[in-house]
């Protein structure tokens, strides 16, 4: 007890505790590097390991998303047009809407079309999102940011031994002072600096990061300007899960960051890659325990599995807090659309929210709870929130109930002459199904075909679906 003697006590204002303040962290400079080869051993699948160490949730009172569409999202894909990048930065600010939950927004600037790009979105004059750039730490790098004239820039600052002493050929203490360098000259020219900790879910939290962002912290009270963090998972390893071991633990990780360097949560950002399925999983997590930004890209696009997909933390976010506070949903849906149609990028129909066939059940069983009710089968009202009405396809599985459901909501029936699966129309139009797939047929009926069937089923019983 006698080390907490002298050691001064503070209210947190957060718990309402009285807290004695944590010893300091100071860097320990390895002559090897360490790769934490029990949990990363190569040649085997990575290890989750447990100490039953759990931190506190710590939800910051504000939380919101940034964007990487243009910087990561452009990593695994063809590059983005000035043309096109402008026009996804609209949707985006309209998506995020007057609250801006879209904070900001993130671009090369190495090209002329991407600096163009960015003037062209500069130009348009809205708060958020706010343009912001990535570059290496390098001061050539830097003076493209001082050129463009930018507020804010992300920093690489890769900090697992792995990046340090195998990439950079540098000790820990060598690749702080270097990062340190450069973080100081943004500061001497007031910008604020955003450090990307790359590969933190290797990196060595307490004998390395720690000691880093309180450096970080002490440049940001010396020069008044904030300095924020942006905690990478770079390769996917980051678990959710309550007493996992850090670096793998995401709550160890944010818990460590805010209360062991003194990052305040407005200043920390996740940044998550999905290789094995988790990236929105610890995006959320990271949330919970005082990380206030997510860093997101549109559909999950990017290096290798992708990112934390920005459309998935919109409704993280309303899930977490009950409302969406502002941010224009269906704008979702108009992205998704242009991505298809004038991009030409093919979302998977089975991706959550923006697929083509995200509502849409094929079951006939689903199908008749649906005719009776959309809430069954459905996983809230996507024709509000996305404007996707629920739909079902017919197939040799729909039965007459899907084939009532699908006609009702594409012929957009009112609630009064909505079909049943006892109408005529319907039942005349189950025999044409049913003999095409006793016939051989497979594939899933097009619209086309059904509304050719339709009219034709229509004419003979000489009714009309609108009367």
């Amino acid at each position: 007890m006698a080390e907490n003697v002298n050691r001064p006590i503070k209210m947190n204002l957060h718990t309402n505790l009285l807290e004695i303040e944590e010893k300091m962290y100071p860097l320990v400079d390895v002559e090897s590097p360490n790769t934490f080869r029990n949990m990363f051993p190569y040649n085997e699948v990575p290890k989750i390991a447990f100490n039953d160490r759990i931190v506190p949730h710590h939800l910051p009172e504000e939380i919101f998303i940034t964007d990487t569409t243009f910087r990561d999202g452009q990593q695994s894909r063809t590059p983005y047009s000035s043309d096109q990048i402008v026009t996804i930065y609209d949707f985006l600010h309209k998506l995020g809407g007057p609250n801006g939950m879209i904070r900001a927004s993130e671009f090369f600037l190495y090209s002329k079309k991407d600096r163009d790009a960015v003037y062209r979105c500069m130009e348009r004059g809205y708060r958020y999102p706010e343009v912001t750039s990535w570059i290496r730490a390098s001061k050539e790098d830097f003076q493209l940011v001082k050129e463009i004239g930018m507020k804010e820039t992300g920093i690489l600052v890769s900090c697992s031994d792995y990046h340090i002493f195998y990439k950079l050929k540098m000790t820990r203490r060598e690749a702080m002072e270097h990062y340190l360098s450069v973080v100081r000259e943004c500061l001497e020219t007031g910008i604020s600096p955003r450090c990307h900790l790359e590969d933190v879910t290797r990196a060595d939290i307490y004998g390395y990061v720690i000691p880093f962002c309180l450096e970080l912290m002490k440049l940001s009270e010396e020069y008044r300007i904030p300095v924020k963090v942006r905690a990478c998972d770079t390769m996917g390893y980051g678990v959710n899960y309550p007493g996992a071991v850090i670096p793998r633990s995401v709550p160890g990780i944010i818990y460590g960051l805010h209360k062991h360097a003194g990052v305040p949560c407005e200043w920390l950002e996740w940044h998550g890659h999905n290789d094995f399925y988790k990236a929105v999983s610890n995006s959320t997590t990271a949330w919970l325990y005082g990380c206030a930004g997510v860093n997101t890209s549109l559909f999950g696009i990017g290096e290798r599995t992708g990112n934390t997909p920005l459309e998935a933390m919109v409704f993280e976010y309303a899930q977490l807090k009950g409302d969406l506070n502002g941010m224009n949903t269906r704008i979702i849906t108009e992205l998704a659309s242009y991505y298809e149609n004038i991009i030409g990028y093919s979302i998977p129909p089975y991706t959550p929210f923006v697929g083509k066939n995200f509502n849409v059940t094929r079951a006939g069983i689903h199908a008749d709870g649906l005719l009776k009710n959309e809430e069954i089968y459905n996983i809230f009202d996507t024709d509000k929130f996305l404007n996707r009405p629920v739909l079902c396809a017919v197939s040799n599985t729909s039965g007459l109930a899907g084939i009532a459901h699908w006609m009702n909501t594409y012929y957009k029936l009112p609630e009064k002459k909505c079909l049943d699966k006892n109408s005529p129309v319907v039942k005349e139009v189950k025999k044409w199904v049913d003999e095409e797939y006793e016939s051989g047929r497979v594939t899933v009926l097009t619209d086309d075909e059904l509304v050719t069937v339709i009219t034709d089923v229509c004419e003979r019983l000489g009714t009309r679906l609108n009367d």
